[in-house]
């Protein structure tokens, strides 16, 4: 085991080696009980123990209409009287797209290159962990390359001042706790990749490629998701036009090819999770791309670890997310508790073997306690969100009709999402371990899962379930109270933000007084 104490990163020193395109199929992470065995979770078809019938959707794939956004929760029963006026679902759409653009990428860019090696060290050692798109066998090459353009031209310089933006950015935490007044750390490097990238925009490379989605991830830490979506569209548009072809990506690309596939569908899942947005079109090869198996070079020349286990756990994760958009959230869904109940089933049966199936090195314990793992707590969070709305539709149908809590099933899958939803608001600062990747889309879900136990706080049946799960109500209102504190510290990051934060302290303000009457 290798345990970096500076990042709070503790993993083993080894990833899966798979020779490239080994991997299609259902989502496959490691076996705990073999170092180097690969397992199929799930048969093709993404039923353990149902007989699959004919279908022309991909169910691990984010459908078009659902209702698994944050702000439909707005037009629950109970949690609709919390706010004082009715939201359109769009309403955070609309504010990125009206928010001003990022001034200082007009600025003629000017870096400073004195602490490369410490930005590049802290990229490979607290970055590259979440997207394992950047080889380190072949970086020093590619630096080597920038540095004799004068990082004034080419794919790699610009990939070059990326790793730089990120690695600056990675060393000084949530971007929540930097004051509005300072510069963001790493921006130097991203304004000046930022004027590398229009030659990159008519370049048809997976070279290319891998600056937008590079410059995305940054974007997504300066938590500007509607920029970061137009370079996930040109990303997009590279990899299908290199993917069409099996011959138009070279062979020594095929495993980074494939790495920036799998980043460009997660990012673009998290989007549309949230936001009403056009499908890019790369889902099409969501079945035929094979997933990552390791860089090959030299041992000597590799300048970081090439960590995969977080990498293959998030696809298999987010692959699992969606199939719960598609059956359970999607128009075509179905919308009775009895016909829901063996989809939930399933599904948290494939969750629990998502989580059986990670190395032990990830396996996250599920004690109510911080952990000092970054990783195993992203997992953790994650998994508790998916839980969350797996078992959401027996809370909204007991917000429709308390009646329904009297059927043990009803009940007791309420207490499940109930149980999800408060572990991952009990300890609210966890949820800065993933502020590098997932701040935005993180306190979404925070917002979600507060919206959710405030609406059951107005039920009674609900409200007794919650205080089996919290030692008392002043337990639930300074639990809620944390949330919003937290949420508000986020509130000039972006505007759709902003106004979540608005939003759960207005409910939380006149559930309180609804409660009192």
């Amino acid at each position: 085991m290798v345990n970096n104490s500076a990042t709070g990163i503790n993993l083993s020193s080894d990833s899966p080696s798979m020779s490239n395109g080994t991997m299609n199929g259902e989502s496959a992470l490691l076996n705990p009980g073999s170092q180097h065995a690969f397992t199929n979770l799930i048969p093709n078809g993404g039923f353990g123990t149902w007989t699959q019938q004919p279908t022309t959707t991909n169910i691990n794939t984010m459908p078009k209409i659902h209702t698994n956004a944050a702000m439909h929760l707005l037009q629950w029963p109970l949690i609709r009287d919390l706010v004082s006026r009715p939201y359109d679902p769009q309403i955070l759409l609309q504010l990125e797209m009206a928010r001003e653009p990022l001034h200082s990428l007009t600025k003629t860019p000017c870096v400073d290159l004195s602490n490369t090696q410490a930005y590049i060290e802290a990229y490979f050692e607290r970055v590259n962990i979440w997207y394992a798109c950047v080889n380190p066998y072949s970086w020093r090459s590619q630096y080597r390359t920038a540095l004799s353009n004068g990082f004034r031209e080419g794919s790699e310089s610009c990939i070059v001042l990326l790793v730089l933006a990120l690695g600056q950015a990675s060393l000084r935490g949530s971007i929540s706790r930097i004051v509005p007044q300072e510069e963001p750390p790493g921006l130097q490097y991203f304004t000046a990749a930022w004027s590398l990238l229009p030659g990159m925009m008519t370049t048809n490379t997976v070279l290319a490629a891998q600056c937008h989605l590079l410059a995305a991830a940054y974007l997504f830490y300066l938590v500007r998701p509607m920029e970061a979506w137009n370079l996930l569209c040109s990303t997009s548009t590279k990899l299908q036009l290199l993917l069409m072809s099996p011959n138009r990506v070279p062979a020594h690309q095929r495993e980074l090819i494939e790495r920036i596939y799998w980043n460009a569908l997660l990012f673009e899942s998290d989007l549309l999770a949230e936001l009403d947005l056009p499908h890019s079109g790369v889902v099409q090869f969501e079945e035929n791309v094979g997933l990552p198996g390791g860089f090959e070079g030299e041992e000597g020349e590799k300048v970081g670890k090439d960590e995969l286990w977080y990498f293959l756990a998030e696809i298999a994760l987010r692959r699992l997310l969606n199939r719960v958009s598609q059956l359970i959230y999607s128009k075509d869904s179905m919308a009775t508790t009895s016909s829901l109940e063996p989809v939930v089933s399933e599904l948290d049966y494939q969750l629990t073997q998502w989580y059986e199936s990670l190395p032990l090195a990830l396996q996250f314990p599920f004690t109510r306690t911080v952990l000092q793992d970054q990783v195993q707590t992203v997992l953790r969070l994650r998994f508790f969100a998916c839980r969350t709305i797996i078992y959401r539709p027996y809370i909204l149908a007991v917000l429709d009709n308390e009646q329904a809590v009297l059927d043990p099933v009803v009940r007791e899958n309420c207490h499940k999402c109930l149980e999800a939803s408060i572990r991952q608001l009990e300890h609210i600062v966890e949820h800065h371990a993933g502020h590098m990747p997932y701040i935005w889309q993180g306190a979404l879900s925070m917002v979600s899962q507060t919206l959710l136990v405030m609406g059951a706080s107005m039920s009674p049946s609900l409200l007794n379930i919650i205080l089996t799960l919290l030692p008392h109500r002043e337990a639930l209102d300074q639990m809620i109270n944390d949330v919003i504190i937290e949420v508000e510290s986020y509130a000039m990051l972006a505007p759709s933000l902003s106004l979540a934060a608005e939003i759960i302290k207005e409910a939380e303000l006149r559930r309180r007084t609804l409660l009192s009457t």
